[in-house]
């Protein structure tokens, strides 16, 4: 469990650094699933400009992480002759 876990928060480019922007987003999207559920379950309000800047923080975290995947990973392309 805690080599899947290293590997999920670790760096595209370097496998043996766990990324901060992974792990903020990880722990974003935990509290906004414990807010959802505190919501659903308990009764409890969350106020609503709390949970949609939680949400921005995670969709915009994983769209980084998701756009990270398919960039182009040589920097030959931006040296020049």
């Amino acid at each position: 469990m805690k080599s899947i876990m290293k590997s999920m928060l670790s760096d595209s480019q370097d496998r043996n650094v766990v990324s901060s922007k992974r792990v903020i987003v990880v722990l974003s999207f935990l509290l906004l699933a414990t807010a959802f559920i505190a919501n659903l379950f308990f009764k409890l309000t969350v106020v609503q400009y709390m949970f949609d800047s939680m949400t921005y923080i995670v969709i915009g975290g994983l769209s980084i992480t998701g756009v990270e995947k398919f960039a182009s990973k040589s920097d030959d392309k931006n040296k020049g002759p």
